[in-house]
């Protein structure tokens, strides 16, 4: 079974791909996501084990509702909400959330230090 993690943009997918250190695909909403989008997602994931990680804010919020209610299996990650972005959460934080998830992650050293 695949791993597809969902994010809002193209920054917190990059962001993600530094940390991960095993094949997960990840898809972006783009910040807003369709029923139309949602449908085509729905077949295409049901096979996988789809997990989510978007903003800790309103448009965060409303993608985490939207797609809730069409694929009730997907496991939902989250940022502290004092980084508010998953862009902006630093990478020893974002490891974190998913080795707790049972991803593989590379080491992470502080951003500070490098």
């Amino acid at each position: 079974m695949s791993k597809i993690i969902i994010v809002e943009g193209k920054t917190d997918k990059e962001r993600l791909q530094e940390i991960l250190a095993e094949p997960v695909e990840i898809l972006c909403s783009h910040g807003t996501i369709s029923y139309e989008k949602i449908e085509e997602w729905a077949t295409q994931l049901e096979e996988s084990e789809v997990y989510l990680l978007v903003d800790a804010d309103d448009s965060g919020e409303k993608i985490r509702k939207n797609l809730q209610q069409e694929l009730p299996n997907i496991r939902h990650l989250y940022t502290q909400r004092m980084y508010r972005e998953v862009a902006t959460t630093p990478l020893e934080v974002l490891a974190q959330v998913l080795a707790h998830a049972h991803f593989e992650v590379k080491e992470i050293h502080s951003e500070e230090n490098i």
